[in-house]
């Protein structure tokens, strides 16, 4: 029996690969499998290839796999630009409508099955992802009832009859392909999974229910690829917590509102993904002045303007860190787990709230995206932190406003909601004093400036890096952020067997960097790879920037809007070895 399998469908956008891939993953994950998934679409909504990949295996890992076992193709495209990753002997379980054929030079096993003719034999083509799905599941050898049951939850909805149909299409597609291949295929049999109750879910699902479990009321947002599925969870979910959505004209309507209902006294938030963000970036100029807490997710997608929007980078780091105009304080995060996308959006609006300022969360296409197993959520690490929240002022003597800006030592001052006794004072984007009146006295401007850039000197985050370090003077430190953390993981083991000792450093806070704490990491180290998926180093030159080892650190960078595979780093971090010797 093996320990993981890889599986692929692809075809037409539209033609129901999504359908099936979710039915398919459902049924692992109740066996208590380990997923791992990646979907590549077109950013169209019907047509042109697409393909779902996921990753099975009895134990955690959070990586594409560089190879693939079985690919479920509905036309002949899906076998060309996929059957290059089938390892030897592969499986291919194709539409015999189509005649498939198997690429010259390829080495693998195929299964032609009439999955549309047996649909079209059940009442409809739209079956025909059952029928695909139903045969790839039974080669595995896998038990049918749960895949069935998996089917009921999917289509209970639309009735019994529904239901019945949609069983048959599965099992008429795992009865040929049984007759085909003389019964299950040894060689792809999985072992037995630990059974244990997994989440699967998208980071963006966690993104949204993490908001909910962190007070968010209210979140104005766009759409937009791949942050859409945020606010297509919470138009569901905040209403039955008293909250509501507002779907918005533009960005810019959306963070003006997230603002207005912060400073109201609602934990308010919005998402979007690279070109929203630069429209935001006056209004969160605008939050940083006013010290009004915010917090913004951004799902990074290829670019510039338009560029890929169904696909992943890493490239908006410099835009949210340096996009606003001017100087503020700012916080900008980045989870690497989908349990992270849950645990950060709580630690992000209790960080705007206590530090009265913006909170960028970055994510990237894969972690928004990408389903992956997950454990169960720990409802009891909940904490809600509203900082200086003043509910109660007394009234000043002299008959003065209520000092929203007073200096502090810590820089943050006592914030107070409309309507509270004795707490009027002025709110705006110009300079201003103590009590928020516009000011352009130099002291005034000085002792402001210093007063919003100081809060930020003592932040206290909850682990700005996740470090692996079990060598004290590693070959390699490799580092990475967002969704690459599994896949250098896996690079890693294979470097081990290579007698390449690294270390791996996870970041996790981009702003403030946390420079002091890396040096340590940074000056054991032999040399430093840095992995992200953009063209210009962005990580990397923060590195330089706030920890140092120029002279020692190397970009392994990839912006074809395609994550990183294991080989990849793999090869770039043995090749670099080589050459140093």
């Amino acid at each position: 029996m093996i320990e993981q399998l890889s599986w692929k469908i692809g075809g037409q956008q539209g033609e129901g690969v999504e359908s099936t891939d979710r039915i398919f993953s459902t049924a692992l994950n109740r066996l208590g499998y380990y997923l791992y998934g990646y979907r590549h679409f077109s950013s169209r909504i019907k047509g042109g290839h697409t393909n779902n990949k996921i990753r099975i295996s009895t134990k955690p890992m959070r990586a594409i796999s560089d190879d693939l076992d079985i690919l479920v193709a509905f036309d002949q495209e899906s076998i060309d630009v996929n059957a290059a990753e089938l390892r030897e002997n592969g499986v291919i379980v194709a539409d015999a409508k189509f005649n498939p054929v198997v690429p010259e030079g390829v080495n693998a096993r195929l299964f032609p099955v009439p999955i549309t003719a047996i649909a079209e034999e059940l009442g409809t083509s739209l079956m025909k992802n059952m029928v695909a799905s139903g045969a790839s599941w039974a080669l595995l050898g896998l038990p049918m009832d749960v895949f069935n049951k998996a089917v009921e939850e999917e289509f209970g909805r639309k009735g019994a009859a529904v239901v019945e149909k949609n069983v048959e299409a599965v099992s008429r597609g795992a009865q040929f392909v049984l007759d085909s291949a003389g019964g299950p295929l040894v060689d792809f049999q999985l072992a037995p999974a630990d059974g244990k109750q997994k989440l699967f879910m998208i980071g963006n699902d966690a993104i949204a229910l993490g908001a909910l479990a962190a007070g968010c009321r209210f979140m104005p947002a766009y759409p937009i690829t791949p942050a859409s599925e945020i606010m297509e969870y919470l138009i569901k979910a905040l209403p039955k917590f008293g909250g509501t959505v507002i779907q918005t004209e533009d960005e810019i309507a959306a963070i003006t509102m997230a603002i207005g209902a912060n400073y109201g006294g609602a934990r308010a938030m919005t998402a979007s993904a690279g070109p929203g963000l630069s429209l935001m970036m006056e209004a969160i100029g605008l939050a940083g002045m006013t010290e009004t807490p915010v917090v913004i997710v951004d799902t990074q997608r290829g670019g510039p303007s338009t560029g890929l929007p169904t696909k992943i980078e890493q490239s908006d780091v410099n835009a949210m860190i340096y996009g606003t105009h001017g100087e503020i304080p700012k916080i900008v995060i980045a989870p690497s787990t989908v349990e992270e996308c849950f645990y950060d959006m709580i630690q992000a609006f209790n960080l705007a709230e206590k530090y009265q300022c913006p909170v960028i969360v970055m994510t990237d296409l894969q972690l928004s995206l990408g389903k992956q197993s997950a454990e169960p959520l720990d409802y009891n690490k909940i904490v809600i932190e509203r900082g200086a929240l003043v509910s109660e002022v007394e009234p000043r003597e002299d008959g003065s406003l209520f000092q929203r800006y007073e200096l502090t030592d810590s820089g943050i001052s006592p914030r107070v909601l409309p309507g509270v006794k004795n707490g009027i004072h002025h709110v705006t984007g110009v300079e201003h004093g103590t009590d928020g009146r516009p000011s352009e006295s130099p002291v005034v401007r000085k002792n402001m400036m210093e007063k919003r850039l100081g809060k930020l000197k003592a932040l206290d985050f909850d682990a700005p890096f996740h470090a692996d370090a079990p060598h004290e003077e590693p070959d390699l430190l490799i580092i990475g952020m967002g969704s690459t953390g599994g896949t250098i993981d896996e690079a890693r083991g294979r470097l081990a067997k290579d007698g390449i000792k690294t270390n791996h450093l996870t970041i996790r806070l981009l702003h403030p960097f946390p420079g002091e704490q890396l040096k340590p990491y940074i000056d054991k180290a032999k040399k430093i790879v840095v992995v992200e998926n953009n063209a210009t180093a962005q990580l990397a030159s923060l590195i330089k920037l706030h920890a140092g080892g120029s002279d020692k650190l190397h970009s392994v960078l990839k912006y074809n809007g395609n994550p990183f595979l294991p080989s990849e780093i793999h090869k770039e971090c043995k090749g670099l070895i080589a050459w140093q010797h």
